[in-house]
């Protein structure tokens, strides 16, 4: 029996893995989540495509969205971002 576990890489731009850390992508099947930290900051699911959160933090994240995608009018507010990933995680 194959066991499913999630998978997990690094999306950042960091010169060293020591920060890496801080940019980490997780695969659950077809959804993917990336955060910032702890903090999940966009998903890509192929019934949606990317979604992503605006940036409610610091210039870091700041960093970290604009390596996920540099357009800040694909962004969506925190409540609105939580609720679909709520519905993604759901599926």
């Amino acid at each position: 029996m194959k066991i499913n576990l999630p998978s997990f890489k690094n999306y950042g731009n960091y010169s060293s893995d020591n920060y890496g850390v801080n940019s980490l992508m997780f695969s659950i099947g077809n959804l993917e989540i990336y955060f910032s930290y702890k903090t999940p900051i966009a998903f890509w699911h192929p019934s949606t495509g990317f979604v992503i959160r605006v940036n409610d933090w610091s210039t870091t994240t700041g960093k970290h969205l604009n390596w996920i995608n540099k357009n800040h009018s694909k962004r969506i507010s925190g409540d609105e971002f939580e609720k679909q990933l709520t519905l993604a995680l759901e599926k």
